[in-house]
């Protein structure tokens, strides 16, 4: 199922509160919500209160509270993480009543999972919906939580690690492009991984389970693998980069990271391919437009 992107952004301005609490007013948007009355009062005492343009490290007390952001990065609902033990529970609100059916709730869903397993290491996720609340049943169920427990109030569905990881592996496109990485670079990745632990490699992580791993000496000639260089576009900028190892890395001189950014962005895809990647700040849309340079099409497999 190819879905809209989304991003969950986790820096919450004034102006995000704003939007919440209008959000928040719409009875069509609360209904199901338990808390929805106590989160409206909270929302406007702290923008009645509180003068500062940003609120994140109010709306992180108890849990993680990011915005879903369109790809045009507007704000379109929240998702709310709360971590206790070894289990994460999930709210899921689309705000708007426009945006319903535009499945922006099933992108969300797989970008906070994204998170709770991979950056907050999560065993299970969980999400208590109404009984009454059918888009929200659909939703999940689509996303593949099982339901685990019922009562006439409520459902409560779960996923966990072991089976969302084994998910991206059964189906590695998911709502992203098909990315491939061969084998070596894989090993390689996964040692980088388990010996540092940067902000954003979280992401890189969860880029090598979903991605088709191949024989070096198969790897389609037009892939980025490890050590390539390729010329992108970058919303409306060519740039000519390398994409190397964090050791080697230099912004300035194009060599690009692959623990962050737009390093780990490109890694496995295609010339040709085009997608939207979330930024520390916005939404990026890169295009690989030519891989100028392969290490595997050279013959340099120890690369």
């Amino acid at each position: 199922m190819n879905c809209p992107f989304v991003s969950l952004c986790p820096e919450i301005t004034r102006a995000h509160a704003l939007t919440l609490v209008d959000w928040l007013e719409d009875e069509c948007v609360t209904r199901h919500l338990s808390d929805s009355r106590h989160v409206s009062r909270f929302i406007e005492q702290v923008v009645g209160r509180v003068q500062l343009p940003i609120l994140t490290h109010l709306f992180n007390q108890g849990g993680r509270f990011f915005m879903v952001c369109d790809g045009h990065d507007v704000p379109v609902g929240f998702v709310r993480l709360v971590h206790t033990g070894s289990e994460c529970e999930m709210v899921l609100v689309i705000g708007n009543r426009d945006n319903w059916g535009r499945q922006l709730g099933a992108s969300a869903i797989r970008e906070a999972m994204k998170i709770a397993f991979f950056q907050m290491r999560a065993v299970k996720l969980i999400a208590k919906v109404h009984p009454d609340n059918a888009r929200s049943l659909k939703v999940f169920q689509r996303c593949g939580f099982l339901l685990e427990s019922e009562t006439p109030a409520l459902k409560s569905f779960a996923m966990t690690s072991e089976r969302y990881v084994r998910l991206l592996r059964e189906s590695p496109a998911g709502q992203a492009g098909t990315i491939h990485i061969t084998e070596p670079d894989q090993a390689r990745l996964r040692n980088l991984l388990a010996s540092e632990h940067a902000p954003a490699s979280f992401e890189l992580e969860h880029e090598l389970e979903r991605a088709i791993v191949v024989d070096a000496r198969q790897v389609p000639h037009d892939v980025v693998t490890m050590n390539s260089r390729a010329l992108l576009q970058l919303d409306d900028e060519e740039v000519e980069v390398a994409l190397v190892y964090p050791y080697d890395a230099d912004d300035s001189a194009g060599r690009l990271s692959v623990g962050a950014g737009v390093g780990t962005a490109i890694l496995g895809y295609r010339e040709g391919d085009a997608f939207a990647w979330r930024l520390r700040d916005r939404t990026c849309r890169i295009r690989i437009v030519n891989v100028l340079y392969q290490p595997e099409a050279a013959g340099a497999f120890h690369l």
